[in-house]
């Protein structure tokens, strides 16, 4: 396995790789690897000829009151893993070699952006869209792979990549949890043993929903109403937002008639963290 710091390195055995007919299945992460990223390295390793995973802690998607300087950051445990999955390669850039002095281009894409987390993080969307793109020219992948439990960043680079015709395939696989529910996220590292058992809460206010709707519920006040009674049985959380979309806009809807994604962010003590269900009527 090689781990490449330099961008214009990267770039060179991409090339290369892509006129040898190889193709490549390319992970995008912040690092501090857990088992939803595995779940994505293993599904590249069974479909393509290599597998890049980016280690890139990405400043311009942080708001100037967030995490960035302390998200967890874990390169030697990150390594480990990635070798053990059969990982070709590492790439780890620098923010001086990401964003030179004087960069000043980004990407926005717009309506998807809009909503849900978009209004919460404003400028998050166009820092994620922007660096995808610059590591997207960088690796050239066949094939980049997601986690649903990023529903929105999904959809949107999923619709970046076809509105500027980059030929990705963008797979979205399925949210890995925790036992008991709890989505995998690297943030899960900053919660307490009773801000986990809390957060519980969340899958169970999600299976609610999609319960609620199989037995005909289809009003969406209603459906939030009672997801908003059950999560604010846990005093640690605070509730960020809870809404009902379209699986393929993110419009809001007031009765479901069609595939919706529940969606929520909720803040566990200071930690902020967010979860979905996609549920067909």
């Amino acid at each position: 396995m090689k781990i490449i710091k330099s961008v214009k390195q990267m770039s060179l055995i991409s090339k290369k790789l892509r006129g040898s007919r190889k193709t490549i299945g390319f992970i995008l992460t912040m690092g501090y690897l857990h088992e939803g990223h595995i779940s994505l390295i293993r599904k590249a390793r069974k479909e393509n000829n290599i597998v890049v995973v980016s280690i890139y802690v990405n400043p311009a998607q942080f708001g100037p009151k967030e995490d960035f300087k302390k998200y967890p950051r874990n390169i030697k445990m990150d390594t480990t893993l990635c070798e053990k999955c059969g990982v070709d390669i590492i790439f780890a850039p620098s923010d001086k070699d990401m964003y030179p002095q004087g960069y000043v281009t980004y990407i926005n894409v717009e309506k998807l952006s809009e909503g849900l987390c978009g209004t919460k993080r404003p400028g998050h969307f166009k820092g994620v869209t922007t660096v995808v793109s610059k590591l997207f020219n960088i690796v050239k992948p066949s094939a980049a792979y997601f986690g649903q439990k990023d529903a929105q960043q999904a959809l949107i680079i999923n619709k970046m990549a076809q509105d500027l015709n980059m030929g990705i395939k963008i797979k979205i696989m399925p949210t890995v949890r925790e036992p008991g529910g709890l989505a995998m996220s690297s943030r899960n590292a900053y919660l307490s043993v009773d801000e986990k058992k809390d957060a519980l809460v969340l899958y169970k206010a999600l299976q609610k929903a999609k319960s609620m709707i199989e037995s005909r519920e289809y009003r969406a006040k209603n459906i939030v109403g009672e997801m908003r009674r059950l999560i604010k049985t846990k005093k640690s959380i605070r509730i960020d937002y809870i809404e009902i979309v379209s699986a393929n806009d993110l419009k809001p809807v007031d009765k479901i008639k069609r595939k919706v994604l529940i969606a929520l962010a909720v803040f566990t003590g200071k930690t902020r963290l967010i979860d979905n269900m996609i549920v067909r009527v």
